[in-house]
């Protein structure tokens, strides 16, 4: 089932890349008493991910933070050392780079996407929302090959 608007988000870890190497941060030290713009790619360095999607949020963190977000964050079905990477490629420095490696968090969403067919197995589907205290305010899931409604703009206007 599909997380709601109005539902908590489930408890999970996800992996971080630190000076030290990966590290674990809870979904709770991630979402917990914090406003939160959160979204969620396919893969790291792959094209809409690192032309338009990613870019947008990068380009929009001061405006999207100066509308009381404490953090904004970007996951994938990626390790922590990729999403290290890519986050430095991407001059990612306002951005929470989140490994969901296992998917163990998108499958709790159950915001899956089988990407056999390109050869990257289960990921996340494109999508952002908005997370208030551990509750979801605003779920965008995105339809197919579109970056729009999970967009940094569209979620920019909905702050």
């Amino acid at each position: 089932m599909t997380i709601q608007v109005g539902d908590k988000v489930p408890e999970a870890n996800f992996k971080v890349m630190t000076a030290e190497g990966p590290q674990d941060l809870s979904s709770d030290d991630v979402f917990g008493g914090k406003k939160v713009v959160f979204f969620a790619v396919p893969g790291a360095f792959t094209p809409g991910c690192s032309i338009t999607h990613l870019p947008g949020f990068v380009v929009n963190s001061d405006a999207i933070k100066a509308k009381g977000v404490d953090t904004i964050a970007c996951m994938a079905v990626n390790d922590a050392f990729v999403m290290g990477a890519w986050g430095k490629a991407q001059n990612a420095d306002e951005i929470l780079m989140l490994a969901d490696g296992n998917g163990e968090f998108t499958s709790a969403l159950g915001l899956e996407l089988n990407a056999s067919g390109f050869g990257m197995g289960t990921r996340a589907t494109r999508f952002g929302m908005i997370v208030e205290n551990g509750t979801v305010s605003h779920l965008a899931i995105e339809a197919p090959g579109e970056i729009k409604v999970s967009s940094a703009e569209a979620i920019l206007e909905l702050l």
